[in-house]
């Protein structure tokens, strides 16, 4: 439906519940109505255009109101075609915001509705995955006229970013908050590890206790995938090419092996990598019967769909988000949520009071890039510290939580090289 303000969601009709759900997760994330106070005094991005592309549920709905509070116009567009929630999707035109985004829409409207969230001209973006910036380089760099930088929210676009850079081809500056503590400590660990398995048995109603989980992938995302398989009485095998990750896994209690091997032994497979065919066909012909098959990756090409149909015989839906692939020897395999992120996809995404702390990294990042992008050379950045530590800082006094500080004494004994 196009509505006066030109936005094209699925239904304004929707919206109450949209509504509902942007107030729950208010509610849960104190970090983040600090920002927004603060944003109303301050007026930051006072009559700038801000385009957003995430995952448009609620979490990321109320950033987007939190950015909007601050003075901007916003435009947001999704950043998966399986993560937008449609009623969250309506209930942002009702607030003013513009809205290019439905749940899966053809590949066509997809690219068009990125393309139409740039046609705004933003002074300011922020990103998820790196579609944004990469259409800014290559489709249509006649939009970034006014783009003084932006912030990128995941690994996947993180990478894309630096390959523009190192290339001397990024236009303007992007904040890599990503790489910000208060984003992979948490948001990448705990968030991740805990909504991958929400996701997943959800979709499934599959116990996870006494399975073999094979984690693909041992960064931060793995780490938490890893852990909360533990947790739920998995047994847990990790992949991994990387030589310190690996003894890492070891250390943590793991078992490692080479993704072939592991393929032999797994009921779950969950893919963490931010690369492609990290599951290819040969590892798919080596697995039993009845696996499960999941993506945490930005991308649905870490698990190869191709693979799979090369193998297969037929191929149907079981449930909502599993897809049952029948092998050519009787084997039967399935994929959850076409192959891209499971936890969004299949569930609601991180916990609201994980991303209370990431998407304030966002906002306050945001506002260091406008406050800055006259004296920046176009960069890949990282959050500046003192936005790490407030955030942490937020977030401590909103659990009610005190720490010590550093004496005078203290502060003058680190500083100095004599004992």
């Amino acid at each position: 439906m196009s509505m006066e303000n030109k936005s094209i969601v699925k239904d304004l009709s929707l919206a109450p519940d949209g509504h509902l759900k942007i107030d729950w997760v208010k509610n849960h994330m104190p970090v983040l109505n600090s920002v927004e106070n603060y944003f109303k005094d301050t007026q930051p991005f006072k009559g700038l255009n801000v385009t957003i592309s995430l995952h448009l549920e609620a979490k990321t709905a109320y950033l987007a109101k939190v950015v909007q509070s601050g003075g901007a116009n916003v435009t947001i567009c999704g950043s998966n075609p399986l993560s937008t929630q449609d009623d969250v999707a309506a209930a942002l035109v009702e607030d003013g915001v513009t809205v290019y985004a439905k749940y899966n829409p053809s590949q066509e409207e997809y690219k068009d509705f990125l393309i139409k969230s740039l046609e705004t001209k933003p002074d300011l973006i922020i990103d998820d995955g790196g579609d944004l910036v990469t259409a800014l380089h290559s489709e249509r760099p006649d939009l970034r006229v006014n783009v003084r930088g932006g912030c990128e929210e995941t690994t996947t676009g993180v990478i894309r970013n630096r390959a523009l850079e190192k290339t001397g081809n990024l236009a303007f500056s992007m904040v890599a908050v990503n790489d910000a503590q208060c984003k992979y400590l948490f948001d990448n660990r705990y968030g991740t590890g805990q909504s991958v398995f929400d996701g997943i048995m959800r979709t499934t109603n599959l116990i996870m206790a006494g399975k073999t989980v094979v984690v693909v992938g041992y960064g931060w995302c793995g780490k938490g995938v890893a852990m909360r398989a533990k947790g739920l009485g998995a047994k847990v095998v990790v992949t991994e090419v990387d030589n310190i990750k690996a003894i890492e896994a070891h250390m943590d209690g793991f078992t490692v092996l080479p993704m072939i091997e592991a393929a032999k032994v797994g009921d779950v497979f969950i893919t963490v990598t931010g690369n492609y065919k990290v599951i290819n066909k040969d590892h798919l012909q080596n697995m039993k019967d009845g696996a499960l098959l999941a993506n945490a990756g930005h991308f649905d090409v870490e698990i190869s769909k191709r693979g799979l149909d090369e193998i297969s015989v037929s191929k149907r839906t079981v449930r909502a988000n599993i897809e049952e692939y029948k092998t050519n020897d009787g084997r039967r395999l399935y994929l959850l949520g076409e192959g891209r992120l499971v936890n969004l996809t299949a569930a609601d995404g991180h916990p609201a009071e994980i991303m209370d702390m990431t998407f304030a990294l966002q906002a306050l990042s945001l506002q260091y890039i406008n406050e800055h992008y006259k004296e920046l050379k176009p960069q890949v950045l990282n959050v500046p510290h003192a936005v790490d530590e407030r955030v942490a800082e937020l977030k401590l006094q909103s659990e009610g939580i005190v720490i010590d500080t550093l004496t005078e004494e203290q502060t003058k004994y680190l500083s100095s090289w004599e004992v």
